[in-house]
């Protein structure tokens, strides 16, 4: 049995939320040029696509976006701790997070 989010929120207002969320991450991915607003940008994104799932499976009162979102919420902490230890490591060696300056592979 699935909680209703919100009584009386339409599901287009979690939507527009949702893809408003994901446009802002979208935008930080590719205008910004630290490896940190990046990383950032690409947790938003997760968080959106969450979103979107959880909205549709109270709506339809089912749970797989829930399972779903699960798997998301798994992969992103996955992300997290593997994109942490290369972006320290990048910054032990290269003394900065510019991604124009780590680009290139030699010193």
């Amino acid at each position: 049995m699935s909680i209703p989010l919100v009584i009386g929120v339409p599901l287009s207002w979690y939507l527009i939320l949702s893809a408003i969320l994901f446009t802002l991450g979208v935008a930080g991915f590719l205008f910004r040029r630290n490896i940190i607003t990046v990383f950032m940008s690409i947790e938003l994104m997760l968080n959106a696509v969450n979103l979107t799932f959880i909205a549709f499976a109270n709506k339809l009162g089912q749970n797989d976006g829930h399972i779903f979102s699960f798997f998301v919420m798994v992969v992103a902490a996955a992300e997290a701790a593997v994109g942490l230890a290369i972006i320290l490591t990048i910054f032990k060696n290269r003394q900065t997070l510019e991604i124009d300056e780590v680009s290139t592979l030699k010193n």
